[in-house]
């Protein structure tokens, strides 16, 4: 526990201030409103209550939308533990209102230390969780590592994010993975529109707000053209910006070549950019070798999970003197007098210096967390230590329920139609 605040009486937790609860129930509030497909979800847990007396971990981004996964998670019944997955992630005042307004466990302060990180991660593990919930797999990692007497109480868990999908698969590879897990990250409702739409409309939003510059008329650059990436690249084209992609799989570059973007290597476009957003879950993308060839002024930023896809180890070692110039934004004074910034610590810029995804778009992302969930704990005798995706007909559904609550409709198969596409008889 951290001095900023007590536990309450009755819910144990660290947060920066209790006093902030009531603007942040306000915001989560104002959040749910766009999420229909969860307020959907959690009347049928009310109702049927799937998650009654399961003890939960969540490593999740501690903003509105996450606070309302989690009082759907309570209403069906769970008893939860909620740390954050980022150290600058945190919305102290929703951290503060679930502790006090919504009576849910939560460790999560803002610009939290390394040690404090890893402290409230392990009071997560404490409470002996049965299921876990992730977004980096961080606690699963901490599970099978420093605190493996309580692997055998877990049940099974969830993986939020590309990143932890990619550790998760590799321990399930390794034959390490001691519970089954559904990857949430593989539903289409999540990741074509969470990793498309959200990161790339929070992504520009947290630049704009940590510099206020325009981006109209420069170069931005790209690294990466996956789902985040191309929804990057999509909103800062259509603020005005002269995007340039950096790739290493020939099938997307030459798909970001196809889609109207100039594609090259970094090592080309770190002499010409003035924007950079990193978006690939790998280390060391911007390196000693580009900070050399970097423009004065020149913009860094980070939206892949962690922070070290800017390698700024080699960058504080090669600049004379750095210091913060605005909220999220740290010069950089190179040796012979060029100036690089880096936003938010190259850690996540949409929620460091912006409040992460819309909630509209994380109304399906956590309607999947919350039926995974469901169907982990229903399920999780008869499953593999494996990754799993999430199944057809959940994602089908979060669809189906976004569209009725856009009240948008869609046709459907005539049984002759449905007899042609299962057939082989018919054809030429």
């Amino acid at each position: 526990m951290s001095n900023t605040t007590a536990a309450t009486a009755t819910v144990p937790c660290d947060v920066k201030d209790l006093a902030l609860a009531d603007h942040g129930k306000k915001r989560i509030e104002w959040a749910f409103q766009s999420m229909p497909v969860l307020q959907t979800i959690r009347k049928q847990f009310i109702k049927t209550q799937p998650l009654a007396g399961i003890r939960v971990a969540a490593c999740l981004h501690v903003t509105t939308e996450t606070a309302n996964l989690m009082v759907t998670l309570r209403d069906g019944g769970a008893n939860i533990v909620l740390c954050a997955s980022n150290p600058l992630s945190t919305q102290d005042d929703v951290a503060s209102a679930l502790v006090k307004e919504y009576g849910i466990s939560t460790y999560a302060i803002k610009g939290e230390s390394n040690d404090q990180y890893w402290s409230h991660i392990n009071a997560a593990i404490d409470f002996r969780p049965q299921l876990t919930m992730d977004d980096g797999c961080d606690v699963v990692s901490a599970l099978h590592s420093k605190r493996s007497e309580y692997l055998s109480e877990v049940l099974g868990g969830t993986e939020e994010t590309t990143t932890g999908v990619i550790r998760l698969r590799a321990m399930a590879k390794e034959g390490v993975l001691a519970y089954p897990i559904i990857a949430v990250n593989d539903a289409q409702t999540k990741h074509l529109f969470d990793n498309r739409y959200g990161t790339g409309q929070s992504t520009i939003d947290g630049i704009i707000r940590a510099t206020n510059n325009l981006l109209a008329g420069q170069n931005f650059v790209v690294a990466g053209y996956g789902w985040c990436g191309k929804g990057v690249a999509l909103r800062a084209r259509g603020l005005g910006a002269n995007v340039i992609v950096t790739e290493i799989d020939p099938i997307k570059a030459i798909e970001a070549l196809m889609d109207g973007f100039r594609v090259m290597p970094m090592s080309e476009a770190s002499q010409i950019g003035d924007f950079f957003v990193t978006v690939t879950g790998c280390k060391s993308v911007l390196d000693r070798e580009h900070f050399d060839k970097l423009k004065s002024g020149a913009i860094l930023s980070n939206s892949g999970h962690f922070d070290v896809e800017i390698n700024l180890e080699a960058l504080r070692k090669m600049a004379s003197s750095r210091r913060e110039v605005r909220p999220f934004v740290e010069e950089f004074v190179m040796k012979d007098g060029r100036r690089i910034y880096v936003l938010g610590e190259g850690r996540l810029i949409n929620l460091a210096a912006a409040e992460g995804h819309p909630a509209s778009v994380m109304d399906m992302s956590f309607a999947n967390q919350a039926l995974a969930a469901e169907y982990i704990m229903k399920n999780h005798a008869k499953l593999e230590k494996n990754v799993f995706s999430v199944p057809e007909d959940i994602d089908k559904n979060v669809a189906k329920l976004k569209l009725d609550a856009m009240r948008c409709s869609i046709d459907r198969l005539t049984p002759e139609q449905e007899e042609y596409l299962t057939g082989w008889r018919e054809g030429t």
